[in-house]
């Protein structure tokens, strides 16, 4: 991990197991078009937004009410030079108690500005950690994108740049 890497922290009145189980529901937050689990340690699980991201993450670390990480196998975002610019990437996710409550920290490691779809990702994660999963957690519904609903909405359209 680097200074560079994107991160995202917001800080909830919930219990760290709360906080931990809402991450593991990844089609509650991120996309329905979620298939595999999130629970544990060598689970593994596919996500895709229609013909514009299609990722396979395996949980390499899990740690209930403290960490998970989701280690980034394999990578299809063809409005990239580099479809697989997200391969070999962790998303890390860290609980932590404070006086305020209970802070999730975020970082997409390996997701830095020098990469080509840092800003238009950094918008993803935005939405999705800053808004969805933080409803998840405080409201008991996020946002994810389904069918008549995307994030792309809010924050616009990928730009195809391979093309």
């Amino acid at each position: 991990m680097n200074a560079t890497d994107y991160q995202y922290r917001f800080t909830v009145q919930a219990t760290p197991e709360q906080v931990y189980e809402a991450i593991t529901r990844v089609s509650d937050w991120w996309t329905i078009n979620t298939d595999g689990s999130a629970n544990a340690a060598g689970d593994e699980f596919t996500v895709q937004f229609g013909d514009v991201h299609l990722t396979k993450q395996r949980v390499t670390e899990a740690s209930p009410g403290k960490r998970i990480v989701w280690l980034v196998t394999e990578s299809h975002l063809p409005w990239l030079k580099d479809l697989e610019e997200w391969k070999g990437t962790q998303l890390a996710f860290e609980i932590a108690s404070t006086n305020e409550g209970i802070q999730l920290t975020f970082t997409h490691i390996g997701l830095t500005p020098q990469v080509e779809c840092f800003d238009q990702c950094e918008q993803g994660w935005n939405y999705f950690i800053g808004e969805s999963l933080f409803k998840l957690i405080t409201e008991g519904a996020g946002l994810p994108d389904t069918t008549a609903r995307t994030h792309m909405d809010t924050i616009g359209h990928v730009r195809p740049t391979n093309a």
